[in-house]
């Protein structure tokens, strides 16, 4: 399509150093209005990335894909329709669970708590909870020992360590010779984990056995089942499949229900910051066009002799092109390369930040995220690179089409 006279033409006026600087000094910020769009781009949707990759990985590694539990009554025989779950398609792991919520107190402090009874032979099939132990074991939770597993950040706020006690009061009360008192129950302390998450606040672990005692279930009666898919996103209308084929009644819950407004929320932001990030490449891109009209208007009299020299329209068409090209393909280079620099530093640039001045960007008491993370995708990067190169060659079509439509002799007129 291009010749390599018009190539080279194209390029000498790209890279010339004299003429007008003002038109020069246009032509270098549109490359950086680019360069800096592109550069912004790639970075803000490798962090909503991050965000959604952590929101998968971590929050729903902890919370249930699905549950599912009994109608009106705890679920008795609950193993054999464990062993029914397990069979079907799509599910890759069913654990029993049973929960209460409550209040933990210690060293003349109190925090909520959602306090789920576990099986720890079972819990890893369902949950990443034994991975992100930071001190003790999941298997630490002896049944009849009343032991408990604490996040860290909840450890952190009760002063709490391995080996201390701790007690959690439920919101039951219970009748006895001094009057009426609330349930509580002394534990103690036994393992922490941390997943980086608002899970470390208000999430604690006991064992299964345990918490039936505490909510005074029947010998072998649980609350439910935790199921985890192999997809995630079946989970809302595979679980309800699963439950219509069970012998007993039951009631079905999922992910989408606890957390699916910030599943929601990531896209939808990633969706709207990635428009409006968009829209400054589109702004940086056009400055192509008042950059090229203004090196049109320079160069009539260049084009003027091309022209005489047998240059066709054509020619002149692809020459301009050429040179806006270039400088929207500089621009879009130097902006990847930025970009990919800064979506697999920032993390660590981030936290350096943040202890190098004691601050704290993202408090684990605000955000469901306390540290910021970044995945490069390739889709992306390469979806960013393509629109803008896209750009950038359309905004050098009406200036080039200009400057192949000057007349030589009206041009040459005053010359």
């Amino acid at each position: 399509m291009f010749s390599p006279f018009s190539l080279f033409v194209g390029w000498r006026y790209t890279r010339a150093q004299r003429g007008n600087l003002f038109i020069s000094f246009i032509s270098l910020v549109s490359m950086l209005g680019l360069m800096l769009g592109v550069a912004a781009l790639i970075l803000v949707l490798s962090v909503m990335n991050g965000f959604d990759r952590e929101l998968k990985q971590r929050i729903l590694g902890m919370v249930p894909h699905a549950v599912i539990n009994g109608y009106d009554a705890p679920l008795q025989d609950w193993d054999s329709i464990r062993q029914t779950l397990l069979v079907a398609e799509g599910v890759e792991g069913v654990a029993p669970y049973t929960q209460a919520q409550g209040m933990l107190s210690a060293n003349g402090r109190v925090q909520p708590v959602l306090v789920s009874g576990i099986d720890p032979s079972l819990e890893a099939s369902v949950s990443i909870a034994a991975q992100q132990m930071k001190e003790g074991e999941l298997s630490d939770l002896q049944s009849g020992e009343y032991n408990i597993v604490l996040g860290q950040l909840l450890a952190r706020f009760l002063s709490l360590q391995v080996g201390d006690k701790v007690n959690l009061v439920l919101p039951e009360a219970s009748v006895s010779v001094a009057g009426v008192v609330p349930r509580m129950k002394r534990f103690t302390v036994v393992g922490i984990f941390s997943v980086g998450a608002e899970l470390d606040a208000n999430l604690a672990y006991i064992h299964l056995h345990d918490a039936a005692r505490l909510k005074r279930f029947s010998e072998g009666a649980v609350e439910g089942l935790r199921v985890k898919f192999t997809d995630l996103f079946d989970a809302p209308f595979r679980v309800r499949e699963l439950a219509r084929d069970l012998a007993v009644p039951v009631y079905t819950s999922d992910w989408t229900r606890t957390h699916g407004n910030l599943f929601q929320a990531i896209q939808l932001e990633k969706r709207m910051i990635g428009l409006l990030l968009f829209l400054i490449v589109f702004v940086a891109a056009f400055n192509i066009v008042s950059t090229l009209v203004m090196v049109v208007t320079d160069k009539r009299a260049d084009i003027a002799i091309l022209r005489t020299l047998g240059a066709t329209p054509g020619t002149i068409l692809r020459i301009f092109m050429i040179q806006g090209s270039l400088i929207g393909m500089l621009g879009t280079l130097l902006g990847s390369v930025l970009g990919v620099v800064l979506a697999l530093t920032v993390s660590d640039l981030v936290a350096w930040v943040e202890r190098q001045f004691g601050i704290e960007f993202l408090s684990s008491e605000v955000y469901f995220i306390s540290y910021l993370p970044s995945e490069l995708q390739l889709s992306d990067l390469l979806t960013v690179v393509g629109i803008t190169l896209a750009i950038s060659f359309t905004a050098t079509l009406y200036p080039a089409w200009r400057a192949s439509r000057t007349q030589p002799a009206e041009a040459l007129r005053y010359e």
